[in-house]
């Protein structure tokens, strides 16, 4: 059984990895994150990348940084901590991106009980709207209590963008996080490490990126090849790391319209459904339990996507197709995300 599976190729992302590297330190990017949460864990991928140069290993689930340990290389979460999960972000992270006083102090106890330091990127908000703490408040009480716990050490800030509210990273957004950091280090004399500026949406500023900048996290544009501010391929890279294939498992002629009284499908929707005559119908062995069918896409014009239930995708076939054939598909990020989780999608590697 190898099918549907998704064809991964190392060599294509290893290259990707090394533009981008080149790229990143052109721009005066020092240490780049490379996240790995598309991956769900996939070790083979990871380990592919270690030797390659990048700074920090990040994710957001601790599950898959646990599955990571193996790794010598620095390990971050990603996505703020659970205050439930403390002990074992303390025990099997370096780093945690954090906006919360309460969490942070847990952490505090927590490392305090395994004898470490754990450090901290404080998180910003600079209008996307997901997490950080909002850019026009007052932060400098927050800092200044942060710098008093025992065990916790203030690595760096940070900020996300276009992730939420889809803003766009700009000199003038992106400065407002060095003025934060200018703000931070004169009022407590003290130097961060990382001053994150996003992610690859970011790299669309490339190589005009505000001074100050050292950081970003990277993983849309090291798997598919493209910046995330506008979705434009990367000069040099690879945009087919990723192909879904998938198994025909029935190719007959049928009307194009439903018979009968239109209600719900099986998702709770009524269909919109075009009636385009008699057409060569087929079905592939995948569905939305594995995909949301609008991520994927035909890489050859002689099939396209008509819709599909949770465990089978309707094309309309265009040539001579049979039983046992496999069809191409282009992912975009999230597909590619739901692939990779999906236990019923097998992985082969190049």
């Amino acid at each position: 059984m190898n099918y549907p599976q998704i064809e991964i190729n190392l060599k294509k992302v290893k290259e990707n990895a090394m533009t981008l590297l080149e790229d990143c330190r052109r721009a005066g990017i020092e240490s780049i994150f490379l996240v790995s949460k598309v991956l769900a864990g996939d070790k083979r991928v990871v380990e592919s990348l270690m030797d390659v140069g990048f700074s920090h290993l990040a994710d957001s689930r601790i599950e898959n940084l646990i599955a990571f340990s193996r790794y010598q290389i620095p390990k971050i979460l990603l996505r703020l901590p659970m205050i439930s999960e403390a002990e074992v972000v303390v025990n099997y992270t370096d780093i945690s991106l954090n906006s919360e006083m309460s969490v942070i102090q847990a952490l505090n106890q927590e490392a305090k009980v395994q004898n470490k330091i754990h450090n901290i990127i404080l998180m910003f908000d600079l209008g996307d709207l997901r997490e950080g703490i909002f850019y026009q408040d007052d932060y400098l009480d927050l800092v200044g209590e942060v710098l008093t716990l025992s065990h916790i050490k203030l690595f760096g800030i940070g900020t996300n963008l276009t992730c939420y509210g889809g803003i766009i990273p700009t000199k003038e957004n992106l400065s407002e996080l060095i003025k934060i950091k200018n703000r931070i280090e004169d009022a407590f004399s003290i130097k961060l490490n990382i001053i994150s500026g996003g992610n690859s949406s970011t790299l669309h500023l490339f190589p005009d990126i505000p001074e100050g900048i050292n950081n970003l996290r990277i993983g849309e544009a090291l798997f598919l090849g493209r910046e995330t501010a506008y979705g434009k391929i990367l000069p040099g890279m690879h945009s087919d790391c990723f192909i879904l294939k998938a198994e025909l498992i029935e190719v007959k002629d049928k009307p194009s319209y439903p018979i009968g009284i239109i209600g719900m499908d099986s998702f709770g929707n009524i269909p919109e459904i075009e009636d385009c005559g008699l057409m060569r119908r087929g079905i592939l062995a995948i569905g939305k339990q594995d995909i949301i069918l609008d991520n994927l896409f035909p890489l050859d014009d002689s099939y396209t996507i008509i819709g599909g239930s949770s465990d089978h995708l309707l094309v309309n076939l265009k040539k001579e197709y049979k039983v046992g054939d496999h069809l191409s598909f282009g992912i975009n990020y999230p597909g590619l995300l739901q692939l990779m989780t999906s236990p019923y999608v097998k992985k082969k590697y190049f």
